[in-house]
């Protein structure tokens, strides 16, 4: 597979691309924001896709749940050590869909959901939107590595009354892929003062450090029963357009609550084409995933060494997980709306500004890597002459 290869997205209706000019970018803006990759997804998928599509009807479809559970239930015993049962299985079209059905089942409108900020800004809108306040830990920096303040954290839960928490893990944008000890600190907050745990795990299978990814479920019992568990083929797989997520509930009567949310809001079956994908990816994209990560690995390494190299006023903030980078530009002394003036109008850049991950991010940029080299080496160009004029 050819990852250097540049494969032309526009006029594909790509949000990555297409959506710039709409939303009144210049036409030749690069854009590296939207997390989904400029690589072709792996070929026993497309294969599967194609034989679905030449029997040309696609009605509503569900697959046969043994089957597909036991091509699941294989990546995650294999790749995480996580062993899951059939019956917690609940499907959406997205992490996020089932973020916004946790919010409706276990808080009220006025309720307090926790969260932890800079993170990914779809965990804001969940909460607002659905007429929640949003209360955030924020995570704090030191040395380039971003750490919980469990203290901070206790303390936001009792005094806001939380009942939820949104957790990132891997976490997007800080890149951290939280230890045994830490999540097990946080499950024993949340377990004291009786808050439901929802961690979205879509990152999972990006992991750079020999200390892998642990499944929140895995922490035992009594703390799997208190959480709800996200994850999906779509970062793994670079499958996000087909919409298929699979939420893993332990609890019954959380399970139950989730979804009654999903029958009242009108979603049933999933995308036809989205399962096939995702029982394809499981059980055929391991190779495939393998040579993807190798080159994000050189990938990052290249961002590292040329900002060292010839950009030192910004920093990546080293990931620990996740394609997505995480670059500390308060060194070059701009506030928010220069930094902003600096990567879009000099550098002709769309990444995504800090700022939207909250207060805490102004000063940031994030970057998805998962693009051929060339293309990552044209942006941190772009920005390196933008400083230099």
């Amino acid at each position: 597979m050819d990852l250097d290869n540049i494969i032309d997205r526009r006029n594909t209706d790509c949000l990555k691309f297409d959506a710039a000019v709409r939303r009144g970018y210049p036409e030749d803006i690069l854009p590296l924001w939207v997390a989904d990759m400029d690589f072709p997804v792996a070929q026993p998928v497309i294969e599967a896709i194609q034989k679905r599509t030449a029997h040309g009807i696609f009605g509503y479809s569900e697959p046969d749940p043994k089957r597909f559970y036991h091509v699941l239930e294989q990546w995650f015993r294999e790749q995480h050590h996580w062993q899951i049962q059939q019956d917690w299985l609940l499907q959406t079209p997205g992490v996020v869909f089932a973020l916004a059905m946790a919010v409706k089942a276990f808080t009220n409108p006025g309720d307090a959901v926790l969260i932890q900020q800079p993170v990914y800004y779809p965990f804001s809108e969940v909460i607002l939107d659905n007429g929640r306040r949003r209360v955030s830990s924020d995570l704090v920096l030191k040395d380039r590595h971003y750490e919980i303040d469990f203290t901070d954290f206790e303390q936001k839960i009792i005094a806001n009354q939380v009942k939820l928490f949104l957790m990132c893990s891997p976490h997007n944008p800080a890149g951290r892929v939280w230890t045994r000890k830490e999540l097990e600190t946080v499950a024993g907050i949340c377990h004291k003062h009786n808050v439901i745990v929802v961690a979205d795990e879509i990152h999972e299978d990006f992991v750079w450090t020999e200390r892998p990814h642990i499944p929140y479920a895995t922490l035992g019992e009594t703390f799997a029963q208190q959480a709800v568990i996200c994850t999906a083929p779509s970062k793994t797989f670079n499958l996000a357009g087909l919409q298929v997520s699979n939420i893993f509930i332990p609890n019954y009567e959380l399970r139950r609550r989730v979804r009654h949310e999903i029958n009242a809001a009108g979603y049933s079956q999933l995308n036809t084409l989205g399962l096939v994908a995702c029982e394809a990816a499981y059980q055929y994209g391991l190779p495939w995933l393998e040579e993807v990560k190798q080159y994000l690995r050189e990938n990052i390494n290249f961002t590292r060494a040329f900002l060292q190299q010839h950009i030192p006023q910004i920093s990546l903030i080293e990931p620990e997980g996740t394609y997505l980078l995480w670059l500390d530009c308060r060194g070059l002394g701009l506030t928010n709306t220069e930094l902003e003036e600096l990567i879009v109008k000099k550098a002709g850049l769309w990444l995504d500004s800090g700022a939207i991950f909250g207060a805490a991010g102004k000063g940031f940029q994030r970057v998805n890597a998962a693009c051929p080299r060339s293309v990552l080496r044209e942006a941190l160009e772009r920005i390196h002459k933008a400083i230099s004029c």
